[in-house]
């Protein structure tokens, strides 16, 4: 099966002049199914840098891929514990916005939206799964089965999250253009992703154990100067970086919108 659309040119900067940097074996995986090829090849950009694997999974391909669902990733799993995680990242977002709608890109469990309204936002939420926005509706909360680009709102919002989501998106710049224009006027974005320009992933490419080169999920590897670029050139100021506690060797970036 021909799983996989190739990239002609770098997903960010649309060059031309990327070449193959790395493979990545993704058979123990938990979505891994021996259909797909069990290796995902890495390419590097030469003019700005980014690292993203060397094509995006074909409709066929993520239909057999997207076949199970992480139980992390179920609405309304482990409620108490995540609540926890949720809110020291909701606590980052609060010096900058304190009320108002927040929508969450890819919303997953719907832990960071239960939480968010506890603080007095007003959630909203979408995610591609069907059954994770029956069950937040269930909840109460305002969800949609749209991709973000697709989505049209009534009100802007204060916060805009893209948790551990840039990464899984083929070409982020739509992704983060559609965030900018669902924002208010000087409203937040709040973003993490793995990230690549640090000790700690030197050191766990240097032992051989780095997960991200065989994540199937996943067709970027981003820097944090890449990413701040990428924000930049998308009409953001990023004003804060920390460290995500959802997943190994993560960062967490809010940015405002300019």
């Amino acid at each position: 099966m021909n799983e996989r659309i190739k990239y002609a040119s770098c997903p960010l900067c649309e060059r031309p002049n990327i070449f193959p940097h790395k493979t990545g074996n993704c058979s123990a995986h938990a979505l891994y199914n021996p259909v797909l090829s069990p290796t995902i090849n890495w390419c590097k950009c030469l003019d700005c840098g980014h690292i993203f694997t060397e094509g995006y999974y074909t409709d066929e391909a993520c239909g057999i891929l997207f076949g199970k669902t992480h139980d992390n990733q179920r609405a309304g799993v482990g409620i108490e514990h995540n609540r926890l995680i949720s809110s020291r990242m909701i606590e980052k977002v609060l010096p900058y916005a304190a009320e108002g709608r927040w929508l969450d890109v890819g919303f997953g469990n719907c832990s960071l939206l239960f939480t968010a309204q506890e603080y007095g936002f007003r959630p909203v939420g979408t995610d591609l799964r069907v059954d994770n926005v029956r069950i937040a509706q269930g909840f109460g909360i305002e969800a949609y089965s749209q991709d973000i680009t697709d989505l049209a709102l009534h009100d802007k919002c204060a916060v805009v999250s893209m948790a551990d989501v840039l990464e899984h998106i083929p070409f982020p710049k739509p992704s983060l253009t559609a965030a900018h224009a669902l924002l208010e006027p000087g409203g937040i974005l709040f973003i993490s992703m793995p990230n690549l320009e640090n000790i700690f992933w030197d050191d766990l490419d240097k032992h051989d154990v780095n997960p991200y080169w065989g994540e199937i999920e996943h067709y970027h590897n981003f820097s944090r100067t890449r990413l701040y670029a990428l924000l930049k050139e998308c009409g953001f100021t990023p004003l804060r970086y920390g460290i995500s506690e959802r997943y190994r060797v993560c960062m967490e970036v809010i940015a405002q919108k300019t």
